[in-house]
This record gives C-alpha cells, sequence and structure tokens, in this order.
C-alpha cells in the first residue's frame, strides 16, 4: 500500500474547513485540521507533512506569519496559501515567503486537487532526501552506500543506477513517471536520456532477479512501476 501523504490545513472558517478536509481525505489524503495559526504551528512542530494549505487571514497568527515560522522549521515543505483577497500585494508577498501556490476564494476542488498533485510532481528530489534504506522483498538496498545486499551476496550500484532504484522504491507499487524519473536523475528528458534510462532498467531488473517475487513492470506510455508479489 502507498503512504498517504500528510497534508496540514489551517483554515479558521468551519464550514471550509470540514469541507476541504473532508474532500481532500476522500481523494486519499491524510489530513490535519487546525483552526487558527498558533495551533497550527504547534501541529507543525509535533508532526511531519508532505505539504501545508494556510489560510491567510486568521486569527492569533495570520497564514504569511505562519509561513515565516514554518520555513524556519523547514525550507521545503510546500505551502499552498488560501485567500479571499485577490490584492497583488498579498499575492507578492505569499511568493516572498516562499509559497509554491495562491489560491483566491471562491475556488472549486478541483482547482485545488489540481494544483496539489503539480507541485507533487515537481518534488521527487525532495521526497527523496530522507529515506535510504529500503527492504525490497528479500533485498535490501542502501542508497548511501549505493549497496544491494541479498542472502549475503552484495552487488555495488552506480550512481544513476541508485538514484533510479531509489526513486522506484519511494514509489513502490506505484506508477513512477518516466518524465519525472528523467528530469530527476538525468536532469533532462530527452530522447537520448530515456534510451539511456531504458538501459539502466534492464540493469536493474537483472540485479533485482535475485528475487523472483521482485519485478520492475513497464506501465505503457507512462512510466515505471516497482512490485514485490505476495
Amino acid at each position: 500500500m502507498a503512504t498517504k501523504k500528510k497534508i496540514l490545513l489551517v483554515e479558521d472558517d468551519p464550514n471550509l474547513g470540514n469541507l476541504l478536509q473532508d474532500s481532500l481525505e476522500l481523494k486519499n489524503y491524510e489530513v490535519v485540521l487546525k483552526r487558527n495559526g498558533e495551533d497550527g504551528l504547534s501541529e507543525f512542530k509535533l508532526n511531519k507533512y508532505d505539504m501545508c494549505i494556510f489560510d491567510v487571514m486568521m486569527p492569533k497568527k495570520d497564514g504569511f506569519t505562519l509561513a515565516k515560522d514554518v520555513r524556519r522549521i523547514n525550507s521545503q515543505v510546500p505551502i499552498i496559501f488560501l485567500t479571499a483577497k485577490a490584492m497583488k500585494e498579498d499575492t507578492i508577498e505569499g511568493l516572498k515567503i516562499g509559497a509554491d501556490d495562491y489560491l483566491t476564494k471562491p475556488f472549486s476542488m478541483e482547482e485545488l486537487i489540481l494544483r496539489m498533485e503539480n507541485i507533487f510532481k515537481r518534488l521527487p528530489m525532495s521526497e527523496m532526501v530522507e529515506q535510504e534504506v529500503f527492504n525490497i522483498g528479500k533485498i535490501n538496498f542502501d542508497n548511501a552506500t549505493r549497496i544491494l545486499t541479498v542472502d549475503g551476496t552484495t552487488q555495488k550500484l552506480t550512481t544513476k543506477e541508485s538514484e533510479l532504484l531509489k526513486m522506484l522504491a519511494l514509489n513502490m507499487d506505484r506508477v513512477l513517471e518516466r518524465e519525472i524519473a528523467l528530469n530527476s536523475v538525468w536532469g533532462t528528458d530527452s530522447y537520448f536520456a530515456g534510451r539511456s534510462m531504458d538501459v539502466y532498467i534492464a540493469k536493474l531488473r537483472k540485479y533485482l532477479k535475485a528475487d523472483p517475487a521482485v519485478e520492475i513492470l513497464n506501465v505503457h506510455g507512462t512510466g515505471f512501476k516497482l512490485l514485490v508479489k505476495k
């Protein structure tokens, strides 16, 4: 099962807050809802989040101040601002703080979901930062040392092999899109980079044959999926 993305939602309007929480949970996000900036900051300090969605106008601590406090703790977590004001100055202020996107009320849930998904698509490398050790079936993969181990036998990977396998492992049971993998590992999605990646996928398949339950599937026209058969 893919891990749900965890969202910190801070919105003081109870009706909108509840609606957003319910809608996002239906889209398979895990959502924690707080009603003011102070509670939002306390919550962010306690738990790790994949994205923050902050209303701008809130009691106790406004969204911009909250975002500045969050940025001091984590400079990478994506932040989307929600505001009832369509003032250019607010947009500029949000961008200065490091907002990833900005939605003016009223907005549709479809638009918010699309903006969130687009941000997550741009962030594969940031998601790759923390986890370094993976168990893929019977195979242990240590990205820090670039070593695969199975039944006491080790295989040293090249840098690109290791980066590509890490992306696949982080997206276990989910499709890793070709374009995202290419831009993250090769820095381009050109034709030649694509052919190179296909060669590396073939090499990884050869290494992973050490456990017959592990396979890398081609998802036609989309990308690849790392699976461990039950």
